[in-house]
């Protein structure tokens, strides 16, 4: 049983929840462990690993589905840096136009906020009244 780790070491170890690891395999992410007589799942040890990778991948902003694709290169002998790079860069432009559409929502809530003091009732709120399209 050397080398073999339960679902919740794994889970502690690596900085998850034990419901995440079971999501991980139903995903697909994390292999299905071989199970001991007790039926417990038994990890490898570079389960941990592997879910660290995850997580840094999705602090960065990477989709499960699009961390499955960079394991896979990982695991393809054939594949190379130029296959990883493309999908950082895919991923750097994807966070850039949605800092440009944060920006452009924050400019416009901005400018809607601007227009109310906050004193009265709700019944000729600017705000509420630009968000229904009235002037």
């Amino acid at each position: 049983m050397m080398n073999k780790l339960t679902i919740g070491e794994v889970a502690s170890q690596a900085g998850v929840h034990v419901e995440t690891l079971r999501y991980y395999e139903r995903r697909g992410i994390v292999d299905k462990p071989p199970r001991s007589g007790a039926n417990y799942r038994l990890y490898p040890s570079d389960t941990i690993q592997r879910v660290r990778f995850v997580k840094r991948a999705q602090e960065l902003g990477f989709s499960l589905t699009e961390i499955a694709d960079l394991l896979s290169l990982r695991m393809n002998p054939e594949a190379s840096r130029a296959d990883v790079k493309t999908r950082a860069e895919a991923k750097l432009t994807d966070i850039e136009a949605k800092i440009q559409t944060l920006q452009r929502m924050k400019k416009a809530l901005r400018k809607i906020t601007a227009t109310c003091d906050g004193t009265g009732s709700t019944t000729d709120c600017p705000i509420l009244n630009a968000l229904e399209g009235i002037s």
